[in-house]
């Protein structure tokens, strides 16, 4: 099932999507619920009713999640062959700790860097000039909780949806802390839709990213250093999950700094990111007009 947050004139709409007839199901929620996206769906035992299909023609597309309550959590360095490229690159503030790291590499960004699918990537050379991509699956917690076992983690996952990590390489390689280059405005692209869980084998799920037509990166989830198990384990060992909370569980080789010289985004560029059983998200890249 793939659902999708929706905006019409001042409306709100939140339901289950046909792509191959190109409606929208609206589930009957009150427009404060409607809002949050995804997120008024989580936490119940059976998903609202359902309403009359509606055309996807002529509705505003919004994030599955349109503003997340708190930052998103991301994990970096999270395929080997990924790794390997960045600590090569000379912009990894933790390569001296080598190209693989022992634990999972915890980041965030912050909520209002998310944008939906179509929307553009701003880009602003007075801030960066190095600015990449990065294909991401990302979790959506259903049920909170701390000290979480790996073992029992899938039983906290809601669903799953897309994320591109834009990142700004030359400010996370000047600051030792990844968040500022991670955080500009625009740079959390997500979407189109969310799934629920029992819709993706994340054990064996295909993602890949192409820039302009170009495909650059093509991996399977299957292929994480850190599985989404040991990923919330690590995360919850000390921090509180709570229902609603994403998490970006890292990207596969094949970004922009990897290649030589590296391929930054410019504007214009149209990148798109594709997670087998999800769909594709896709963004252009434009400059800032400030």
């Amino acid at each position: 099932m793939k659902i999708g947050t929706f905006r019409t004139g001042q409306k709100w709409l939140v339901g289950q999507v046909d792509e191959e007839s190109g409606t929208v199901t609206p589930f009957e929620l009150d427009q404060d619920q409607a809002s949050r996206g995804v997120l008024s769906l989580i936490g119940r035992d059976v998903l609202p009713q359902a309403g009359t299909p509606v055309p996807l023609s002529g509705l505003e597309l919004c994030a599955p999640i349109p503003r997340p309550e708190r930052n998103i959590f991301c994990v970096g360095k999270n395929y080997f062959e990924h790794a390997h490229e960045f600590s090569a690159s000379g912009f990894d503030s933790s390569a001296a700790k080598g190209a693989v790291p022992e634990f999972p590499i915890v980041f965030s960004k912050v909520p209002e860097s998310v944008i939906a699918h179509g929307e553009q990537i701003v880009l602003d050379p007075k801030v960066s000039d190095a600015v990449d991509y990065e294909a991401e699956l990302a979790v959506i917690i259903g049920k909170g909780g701390k000290g979480i076992r790996a073992e029992d983690a899938l039983d906290h996952v809601w669903g799953y949806t897309i994320i591109n990590d834009v990142t700004a390489r030359d400010l996370q390689s000047r600051y030792s802390q990844w968040l500022v280059g991670k955080s500009q405005d625009t740079f959390g692209p997500m979407g189109p839709w969310a799934v629920l869980k029992q819709d993706l084998d994340v054990a064996n799920t295909k993602i890949q990213c192409s820039v302009n037509g170009e495909l650059r990166q093509d991996s399977n989830t299957g292929l994480l250093i850190f599985n989404i198990g040991t990923i919330i384990e690590t995360i919850s060992a000390g921090v509180t999950l709570k229902p609603g909370d994403i998490i970006a569980t890292g990207t596969p080789a094949g970004v922009g700094i990897g290649f030589k010289p590296p391929k930054y985004l410019q504007a214009g560029d149209i990148v798109e990111v594709t997670v087998e059983g999800i769909g594709t998200l896709k963004n252009e890249c434009r400059l800032s007009s400030t």
